[in-house]
């Protein structure tokens, strides 16, 4: 079976001013640039679109003006993180009257709880409020569910879950994935620095974070894994390893933002309770991606 969603469907942030308010122009300005680089689908308000940090008036105006912005080249999702299903179910049926394509659904953010049976009660509740396609977001690190590979296969039954985005950090759930729900569901990495890792057990697509700054580069690597082009693709991933890492820490969305201010696609701006980096690991940071675009290799242009 065709996987319904296939490639590479970068996290975007969401473009602020230095007060912390919303610049929709400079979020559409990079939506073009990624769509340029050859990207299948594009996820905003993610975690990385600091959607837990936005009002719910925020993130439906986000959605209505990035879905006019995209203007259907490539499908358009949106990150689903209220804190109780009812809410989520209110913004799913509010972003499908916006025309979004779909969701990327994450469990419900404050409520951290070993209870598998409260766990998949809200995913299938908020897949009932919309007839839209939605990949379960499973980051049992970040947000303290964890959806297992036995657990995919109860959710099996409810048509409209066509993705997951396996983010335990653990590789062998891939090969455990195939193997308990063969082809049922696209299967996404949604870890930057096991991409090359994921590829090679059979990945469908890379929600992308730090990509997003560097999206040729980013593209290219995902080209080369899908075609099996082995050693081309270990000598750019090493290249962008250490510029993969800083999507794997606590500070990820400031970390990338950062990356992508230096790389002239945006700004560093982050809205509070984080703050903008400073002092020692700004510095740190920077070196890393200054280092980063240094080097940078030279990637075939687009056909």
């Amino acid at each position: 079976m065709k996987p319904y969603w296939q490639g590479v469907f970068p996290a975007i942030t969401t473009q602020m001013h230095e007060d912390g308010s919303l610049d929709l122009d400079g979020t559409a300005r990079h939506t073009d640039v990624l769509i340029k680089s050859g990207v299948a689908g594009l996820v905003f308000l993610g975690s990385l679109g600091e959607n837990q940090s936005m009002t719910a008036e925020e993130k439906r105006l986000t959605m209505e003006v990035m879905v006019k912005a995209v203007a259907g080249r490539v499908p358009v999702l949106s990150g689903v993180a209220e804190s109780s299903c009812m809410e989520a179910c209110r913004y799913v049926k509010d972003c499908e009257g916006l025309g979004a394509d779909g969701f990327m659904l994450m469990p419900p953010m404050i409520y951290k709880t070993p209870d598998t049976r409260e766990s998949l009660a809200h995913f299938r509740t908020v897949a009932k409020a919309t007839g839209l396609p939605i990949m379960i977001y499973n980051n049992p690190i970040s947000y303290g569910h964890d959806i297992t590979p036995e657990l995919f296969a109860e959710l099996a039954d409810q048509k409209n879950f066509v993705a997951l985005k396996e983010s335990s950090g653990n590789t062998r759930r891939i090969t455990d994935l195939h193997n308990i729900v063969g082809g049922r569901y696209a299967i996404f990495t949604g870890v930057d620095d096991l991409a090359l890792e994921s590829a090679i057990l059979g990945i469908d697509g890379w929600v992308a974070g730090t990509g997003i700054a560097f999206p040729d580069e980013n593209q290219y690597c995902w080209d080369l894994m899908q075609a099996g082009e082995w050693d081309k693709a270990r000598e750019l991933y090493r290249w962008f390893s250490p510029l993969l890492h800083l999507d794997v820490n606590p500070k990820f969305v400031q970390y990338i933002k950062l990356c992508v201010q230096e790389c002239g696609l945006g700004a560093e701006w982050v809205r509070a309770p984080r703050l903008s980096l400073e002092g020692g690991e700004r510095k740190a940071v920077l070196q890393i991606i200054h280092d980063g675009i240094a080097a940078r290799p030279t990637v075939p242009a687009r056909k």
